[in-house]
């Protein structure tokens, strides 16, 4: 008499060579109003660097992440100060200016060539509005998805046959229209001057794009969505709620990753234009980072810092107690924190704090470039595509791949 046995973790080493390799993802995290400079920066680079005020919150996790500073995108002085928001993950030029137009963002860049692998080829989030970092190749903004409940419903919740049924119908009508504006293109060519037809064949390729993604989510609809333990987060509405926002998106991370939903993440923790429920704080994020120098305004500032550090720190636990294959999450996946400004109180975008996790890179370091060499931050993008198998020679103003 025999009895079959569930995969058990001692049968690891046995079955090693048949375990399905986990799949390398990426997550970029982004606070907007930046990191108090002399609060994150060590005075001396190299593995024994010593901490900082900062760095003292994610102590349990100095070995898994290395802390970079001078890195920079050039030519990020746009028509507003914050400007520089929107150009964090595409490296463009001169944004707001006149005649600007946003690059593809690594993050899109990433989806674009991953696709429907999963049943979200990326995953765009946002603590305030719908305004995101994620841009196309066609330089449209990807907006951000608010609502935790929501994108819970999205990723886990089956839906009633009715309601999958009018889904493949929406699919379905939205292939069909894009089959009748093809079908007039030959007559609207003749028509056109040889600009236009650049335009147009521009304008249909993205239409051929569209055919095929619409096919490959209906394929989805067919197929069951992961099951999880987890209880539908409820949405904080009150927008004086900062961390408690930042961390229900946060903690949608780990979940996202750990049922295959998406390999890309992106999260924009934004300006709520309101004072942080944050003990000891009565002054309004924005305006505290524009402190001038006054310590009043600099000891609250460090108090909301803090605690957007202290969720990035709550992400890395998340993800190493999180196993996937006889690995840990974190292990597999390059997580990205930082900022798109370096010193908030200047609206300065060099010397970025940036901060890289996981992905199986030797960390536990901090790698200090020099300002004047102005060492692009789309060096270390290129090196995280190329980690997660997307082979890539370049990338916005990339110059090289990034190594420590």
């Amino acid at each position: 008499v025999s009895l079959a046995l569930p995969m058990l973790e001692a049968m690891t080493p046995v079955f090693a060579k048949q375990a399905q390799k986990p799949p390398q993802r990426m997550v970029f995290i982004c606070t907007t109003l930046g990191l108090y400079p002399p609060s994150l920066w060590p005075k001396t680079p190299g593995r024994e660097h010593e901490s900082t005020e900062y760095l003292d919150l994610l102590k349990e996790h100095r070995g898994d992440f290395t802390l970079f500073s001078g890195l920079a995108h050039q030519s990020q002085a746009g028509r507003q100060p914050h400007n520089c928001e929107i150009t964090w993950l595409t490296a463009a030029r001169g944004p707001g200016l006149d005649g600007f137009r946003n690059t593809v963002s690594v993050d899109q860049l990433a989806a674009g060539r991953l696709g429907y692998v999963t049943r979200f080829p990326s995953i765009t989030l946002g603590t305030q509005s719908a305004q995101s970092q994620s841009y196309t190749p066609s330089g449209v903004m990807v907006p951000a998805e608010t609502s935790p409940a929501k994108m819970f419903a999205r990723l886990f919740l089956q839906g009633k046959p009715r309601e999958v049924e009018l889904q493949k119908r929406k699919l379905s009508d939205g292939r069909s229209i894009l089959d009748q504006l093809h079908s007039q293109a030959a007559t609207l060519r003749r028509a056109a001057s040889k600009e236009d037809n650049a335009h147009l064949e521009e304008y249909f390729e993205s239409i051929r794009k569209a055919e095929k993604d619409i096919a490959e989510a209906e394929g989805w609809l067919n197929k069951p969505k992961p099951s999880v333990e987890e209880k539908q987060p409820k949405d904080i509405h009150d927008r004086t709620e900062y961390v408690g926002r930042i961390r229900l998106l946060i903690d949608m991370i780990p979940l996202i990753l750990e049922t295959d939903s998406s390999r890309v993440v992106s999260v924009m923790i934004q300006d709520h234009q309101v004072v942080p429920k944050v003990s000891g704080v009565s002054g309004q994020h924005h305006n505290l980072s524009h402190h001038g120098r006054d310590q009043t305004k600099i000891e609250q500032l460090r108090k909301i810092e803090s605690e957007v550090v202290k969720c990035f720190g709550s992400l890395l636990t998340q993800m190493k107690s999180r196993t996937e294959a006889g690995a840990k999450l974190i292990d597999h996946t390059s997580i990205l924190f930082g900022s798109n400004l370096g010193n908030a109180n200047s609206h300065d975008p060099r010397n970025l704090p940036i901060l890289l996790a996981g992905g199986g890179y030797k960390h536990g370091r901090y790698v200090a470039h020099k300002m004047a060499d102005e060492t692009p931050l789309c060096n270390l993008f290129l090196t995280m595509l190329n980690r997660i198998g997307l082979e890539t020679e370049s990338f916005g103003q990339s110059t090289r791949e990034l190594s420590w």
